[in-house]
């Protein structure tokens, strides 16, 4: 997890500087400038492309319906990790949405 400035954005885009999933492998992190990432929000409705998680400093979903491709500049700091449980949930929404 990783705090995100996401601005600038056009239209309905999840905007400001907020929490965000890393779902880009650490393979991938490693050698690019780039990171693949999913924002959260505190507020939603159980959509199938959102997962709730419920952590001691972060509570809210990861919107899989916002995924976006962000250089490393706008990495404002470093968060926890995900669950297991919740990464897991995570890879079967993309899945499920992208894959199947």
């Amino acid at each position: 997890m990783v705090v995100v400035n996401l601005d600038p954005t056009v239209g309905c885009e999840i905007k400001k500087t907020r929490p965000c999933a890393v779902i880009s492998p650490n393979e991938m992190n490693k050698y690019l400038q780039t990171i693949v990432v999913a924002p959260l929000t505190n507020s939603s409705k159980p959509y199938p492309t959102r997962v709730e998680i419920n952590q001691k400093k972060i509570k809210g979903w990861i919107v899989l319906d916002q995924i976006r491709t962000v250089d490393r500049t706008r990495i404002v700091k470093k968060l926890g990790s995900l669950t297991s449980s919740e990464f897991q949930a995570v890879k079967k929404v993309i899945m499920e949405t992208y894959v199947d």
